[in-house]
């Protein structure tokens, strides 16, 4: 993977059949993105929770970030409540986590810059 940023990146498709990132692959890419970011024990999906100051503000990124996931045609899990969003990326075709999933939290990320 190039050194470029993450949110400069596109997803790519991923149809299956490609072994997903190994846990120290994951690792380093998690190392790029905001350190509220967390691998889950078995290595198959990244997760944040955004706080917010009230529901229109966490409705307002939920929308932004669904954008994002439509244009990157990268779907991410969404739990939403009144002031928070607990996002998590997995690819799930793969049964794991790909470059994707990095590059779609950068891109969440960088909508609260």
């Amino acid at each position: 993977m190039s050194e470029e940023r993450l949110t400069e990146r596109k997803c790519q498709a991923c149809e299956g059949g490609v072994a997903p990132l190994e846990r120290d692959a994951a690792e380093k890419l998690l190392a790029r993105v905001h350190e509220d970011w967390s691998i889950s024990d078995d290595g198959r999906v990244i997760t944040r929770t955004f706080k917010f100051r009230n529901y229109y503000h966490t409705i307002a990124f939920v929308n932004a970030l669904a954008w994002i996931a439509n244009r990157e045609d990268h779907h991410p899990d969404l739990e939403v409540g009144y002031n928070r969003c607990v996002v998590k990326f997995s690819t799930h075709s793969i049964g794991g986590l790909s470059d994707n999933d990095f590059i779609c939290a950068a891109k969440a990320d960088a909508l609260l810059d």
